[in-house]
């Protein structure tokens, strides 16, 4: 099946179709190989993969990669100082953005583990209108992480 420029389609033998381009100086390209008769146009190969090119281009242009996020505080950071982590998490979440949060535990702060855990968990309770629990909290060397998305 030829397709012209003009929109007119036509079933034709292929040596037709090849003497056609011939004709034209041009060469002849398969479209659509799959379809029932193969879909082909004249049309100059070399501009056809750039214009393929190009539409991948954009195509991939357009899909934004996600990217994890992390967030870090101390065993003795403060109230204010968790909600504002948690407000840049917020806004993590409307780029559409994982947010990993880490809590570190250095010399004797390691035997109050239970604070830490709980400290971070409340963060994870304070943004359950905005997220879902990627990864629970877990221990990861000296400290204590947990992954966040961002609700559908």
């Amino acid at each position: 099946m030829l397709v012209t420029e003009d929109g007119i389609t036509e079933v034709l033998p292929v040596e037709t179709a090849l003497a056609r381009a011939k004709e034209q100086e041009l060469d002849l390209i398969e479209v659509s190989p799959k379809a029932q008769p193969p879909v082909v146009k004249i049309g100059e190969f070399g501009h056809y993969l750039y214009q393929l090119q190009k539409k991948e281009k954009k195509q991939r242009s357009h899909s934004k990669q996600v990217e994890v996020k992390m967030l870090r505080f101390g065993f003795r950071t403060d109230k204010h100082d968790i909600d504002r982590l948690a407000e840049r998490a917020r806004e993590f979440f409307t780029e559409r953005h994982l947010v990993k949060f880490s809590v570190r535990l250095r010399g004797r702060e390691l035997a109050n583990k239970d604070f830490a855990i709980q400290k971070l968990k409340g963060i994870l309770r304070s943004l359950a209108d905005v997220s879902e629990v990627e990864q629970d909290v877990k221990r990861q060397g000296d400290s204590f992480i947990a992954i966040l998305r961002p609700k559908r």
